[in-house]
């Protein structure tokens, strides 16, 4: 037996994704199709060509999906989609893609918040006791969670401006480095040892929400105070080689890392009866702020959790996986279900 089998679609921005959840097995499948060589030449995702790429390639990454997990949707339970947040036009595509096969095949539908998934992501292979802090940074969002059962959690920090993602892609484009920023910032950091160069602002201290755009504006200043950017041209100088291009990259990532172990020391002083920490998001995939915030965890005797690379980023294996639950919890949704 096979248990509860839940379809998974996730298009709430530029990945179009299906899984396949067993309450029995766990994860049957996992598809994904990345869109980053389509946005790569605009430093950005372009909503538009996301939701004409989602089109193209939402039936055949679903029909794929429920081929690697051994099942057809007549055997499906249930399916689940994103709803929110995330682009109008991507999300649609996923939602009525997923209205028409639930009608077709009688099948009920669960609308899925995007940021439930995340929060939620690391169970796909590790379990975490409650309550428990969630650090959840992309390039969409930023905030510290905490969670007190499946479904039960509440927003405790979160950025007042950019998103973590957002503050990487955009000073990598500012450097010329290309885009996605989050990669290559870390790899261009490792090759100068993660060494904190210039001591960028950290922001406040003394709350548990993030800021960002600051951050942002100080590099970009502290470019031209050292004569390696033209402000009114908005372009680089001759003068910034690739060695100042590395302790940038470096000092940059070195002092979001310590924004994000210094809002979770903050947490913890707040809510001391938490049972472990937790990393999820797209910046999750960043391996020194993984090893940071694990190193955090071992000095509180805390378990701690961070996914995969392929769980990190945008992927329909939590969607199937928020879904299970609220499948359990008989948490259905009608076929007038919409976006938000």
């Amino acid at each position: 037996m096979a248990g509860r089998l839940i379809l998974g679609i996730e298009t709430s921005c530029d990945e179009t994704a299906a899984a396949v959840y067993s309450s029995d097995d766990g994860l049957r499948s996992n598809v994904l199709y990345s869109q980053t060589e389509i946005h790569k030449e605009y430093g950005g995702v372009i909503p538009e060509l996301a939701s004409r790429s989602h089109l193209e390639k939402i039936n055949s990454i679903v029909r794929r999906a429920l081929e690697h997990g051994g099942v057809t949707l007549d055997v499906i339970d249930a399916i689940a989609v994103t709803v929110k947040p995330g682009l109008p036009g991507s999300l649609l595509v996923g939602l009525s893609f997923a209205k028409a096969i639930a009608w077709a095949k009688k099948k009920p539908i669960i609308g899925i918040d995007h940021l439930e998934g995340h929060i939620f992501s690391s169970f796909l292979e590790k379990s975490l006791p409650f309550p428990y802090l969630c650090l959840s940074a992309s390039g969409g969002h930023t905030a510290l969670y905490l969670v007190k059962n499946f479904g039960e959690f509440q927003i405790i920090g979160q950025t007042l401006d950019d998103a973590a993602g957002e503050a990487f892609d955009k000073i990598a484009k500012l450097m010329g480095l290309g885009y996605p920023g989050g990669p290559l910032i870390e790899k261009y950091a490792q090759e100068i040892s993660f060494e904190d160069f210039f001591h960028y602002p950290r922001g406040n201290p003394h709350t548990l929400d993030f800021s960002f755009s600051g951050l942002k504006t100080a590099v970009l200043y502290d470019l031209v105070k050292r004569g390696w950017y033209d402000l009114p041209a908005k372009s680089l100088l001759a003068t910034m080689n690739f060695e100042n291009k590395k302790q940038v990259a470096s000092s940059l990532l070195v002092c979001i890392s310590k924004m994000f172990e210094q809002k979770i020391e903050l947490a913890l002083k707040e809510f001391s009866y938490v049972r472990g920490i937790s990393f999820v998001g797209g910046v999750a995939c960043n391996r020194f702020i993984k090893a940071k915030l694990a190193q955090l965890a071992n000095k509180h005797n805390l378990p701690f959790a961070s996914p995969s690379p392929a769980f990190c980023t945008d992927n329909a294996a939590m969607i199937a996986f928020v879904g299970n639950y609220k499948a359990e919890q008989n948490k259905f949704d009608t076929y007038s279900l919409d976006i938000f």
